[in-house]
């Protein structure tokens, strides 16, 4: 997980919450402020993804150009091991 996930999570969490407090006092303004900072947090979130997903690709790529085998890259106990020939 990428540095933009883990800050999209929390600024949709919080906007989430913001978005709550301004509906339960009828707060209009704060729900408008929340529903931009948790839209905010999901788009930060989905380039964090995005991101992730391009490194895993690279990484697969070049595993494959040295003849790596690479079983599954979420898994940390799983690294890249070479064929046997």
């Amino acid at each position: 997980m990428n540095k933009d996930r883990a800050e999209g999570k929390m600024k949709d969490i919080a906007g989430r919450a913001e978005r709550q407090v301004g509906e339960w006092t009828g707060d209009s303004e704060a729900q408008v402020k929340g529903a931009a900072k948790q839209a905010e947090g999901q788009v930060q979130n989905a380039w964090g993804q995005a991101k992730d997903a391009v490194s895993k690709s690279n990484d697969r790529a070049k595993a494959s150009e040295r003849g790596d085998e690479v079983l599954d890259a979420d898994d940390e106990e799983s690294t890249p091991r070479r064929r046997a020939s």
